[in-house]
């Protein structure tokens, strides 16, 4: 779904500045694994991406907090909390690690997918293979949850899951979709064990030498990308399962929530010591 937010951008900014700016985009890892890209935005080898801040919090770790399972209750708490004082915090502390962030969203809620077992239950994932993404967070709940996280590109998950090198993965459903996972796995669990907010990220070279209205209209577009992709994964939330279904993948709807809960108490009391009152904050956002 990052790509509906970067075709917006391309098309937002030919707009608002007449041509003046135009984006190049490059897909399909063209560029690198993600967090290549995002390495790359930090050194200028690259001028802008979209990142999912599971990869984003490997160079400015407050972004890490975002990766708390079953943190949000659905998308508008996530997109009020990113909106507010707590994302604004968060996005502030990009520039000490060599970014500027020009607005956060998401591209929803990440299920489980599977080659081995339907998966019901905390119990169904011990022993998987799961690949994820290069994040300290996401290795230490799957490991509490007895699977075998596997970090890798998501460049590299199709042909790791047709040769088996590992069992399955965790994605939203747009990205579950386009990434055609459901041609080469059996099961997918409705787990929404976390979501995944994305942060778009330009070098801070290029945004500086920018004026300053350059720089606003460069946020408003970001914004409204935001929006834009919002949109477009709830429509897909609503359509994919079916999609997916249509497609041969046997979709599991009735998942005992609580019992992955359960299992990852002891990595909610180590979070709740890490992030302090932050987690709380989150929370509360909203009620």
């Amino acid at each position: 779904m990052a790509n509906i937010c970067t075709a917006v951008l391309t098309e937002e900014i030919a707009q608002r500045t007449e041509g003046r700016y135009t984006i190049q985009l490059q897909g399909g890892g063209a560029l690198g694994g993600d967090r290549d890209v995002v390495e790359g935005v930090q050194f200028g080898t690259v001028e802008m991406t979209v990142s999912s801040t599971s990869v984003v919090a490997n160079f400015a770790p407050d972004f890490a907090v975002f990766d708390v399972p079953f943190l949000f209750r659905d998308f508008d708490h996530a997109q009020a909390v990113l909106d507010g004082e707590v994302g604004t915090e968060v996005l502030g502390t990009l520039r000490d690690a060599g970014f500027v962030g020009l607005a956060a969203g998401g591209i929803g809620f990440r299920q489980l997918t599977n080659n081995v077992r339907p998966v019901t239950v905390a119990a169904d994932v011990a022993g998987l293979k799961i690949r994820t993404q290069q994040n300290e967070l996401h290795l230490k709940a799957w490991e509490a949850l007895g699977a075998l996280p596997t970090p890798m590109a998501v460049t590299e998950v199709y042909s790791a899951l047709q040769q088996g090198v590992v069992d399955g993965q965790e994605n939203p459903v747009g990205a579950i979709i386009n990434n055609r996972f459901g041609e080469v796995q059996k099961y997918m669990s409705v787990t929404n064990h976390a979501f995944t907010p994305i942060v778009l990220l330009i070098n801070p070279g290029i945004y500086d030498a920018m004026s300053e209205a350059d720089q606003e209209i460069f946020r408003e577009a970001a914004i409204s990308a935001m929006a834009r992709t919002k949109e477009e994964v709830l429509k897909i939330q609503e359509t994919g399962l079916e999609t997916l279904r249509a497609g041969g993948t046997e979709i599991l709807t009735e998942v005992d929530s609580e019992s992955f809960r359960t299992k990852l108490e002891p990595t909610f009391a180590e979070l709740s010591e890490r992030f302090g009152g932050r987690i709380e904050a989150i929370r509360i956002v909203g009620q």
